[in-house]
């Protein structure tokens, strides 16, 4: 089967795996994301996942609760790890081989992060799941995945939100708000979006690589980017 992509990074928020919890992982989320991976990498797609941990810990609140911001950021790296050992745990109980790779070494449950492995996992189809950010703080879990897929050669990153891309505004609270079916990266960033942090999209226009923000709650979706149609908004250099 054809596809437009061969090689991709999806990029999960942590709060989407809460489903309508208040924190936490909700199980049907959970699998409800395995089984959209599986089915595209039976398609023969190569895929990484980077996830954030929002539902558990977010960084960038630590210093509300008092805590210093680099020791926060560093706890919201170890949010992700769980939510990847999750992720992990969901996609091997559907039968698809995985790795965890932590940016942060920890070998007692995760590789740590060497490309040029990580890129020989990706061609023997095992599915990658990179966790701990960076490994540094200040950055994002959005600024890692424009490195991770940057480092593996990825054709694209796929952000994947609960509406069905960029909106004028967001249109949860406007229901007039104009979809955009194509951006420059120009244009993103001088519109000051939040879909993905400056320092991200800044490393994908350098590196000319696209990014599809497309609703991943509804089953199908996924399969559908990666071969190519026409839904959410695509970021580019046009």
């Amino acid at each position: 089967m054809s596809l437009k992509y061969k090689r991709v990074l999806l990029k999960l928020s942590g709060e989407s795996l809460m489903g309508d919890q208040a924190f936490g992982i909700q199980p049907k989320m959970l699998l409800h994301y395995a089984q959209q991976i599986k089915e595209v990498r039976n398609l023969g797609a190569e895929i990484a996942v980077v996830i954030g941990g929002g539902n558990i810990f977010r960084g960038l609140q630590a210093k509300q609760s008092g805590i210093e911001r680099v020791q926060g950021d560093y706890m919201g790296m170890m949010a992700t790890v769980i939510n990847g050992m999750a992720l992990q745990s969901a996609l091997e109980e559907l039968g698809v081989f995985t790795r965890l790779i932590s940016a942060i070494e920890m070998k007692e449950i995760a590789e740590p992060y060497i490309r040029r492995r990580a890129i020989r996992h990706l061609e023997k189809g095992r599915v990658l799941i990179f966790a701990a950010g960076t490994g540094s703080p200040y950055f994002t879990t959005d600024s890692a995945a424009a490195l991770r897929a940057n480092e593996v050669c990825a054709d694209v990153i796929l952000k994947g939100t609960r509406v069905d891309g960029i909106y004028s505004a967001d249109p949860e609270e406007f229901p007039d708000a104009i979809k955009y079916e194509q951006l420059s990266f120009d244009e993103a960033i001088s519109m000051g979006l939040k879909v993905m942090d400056m320092t991200a999209f800044t490393l994908c226009k350098e590196n000319d690589l696209p990014i599809v923000v497309f609703d991943v709650i509804t089953a199908g979706n996924l399969e559908k980017v990666v071969k190519g149609d026409l839904i959410g908004t695509v970021v580019s250099n046009i």
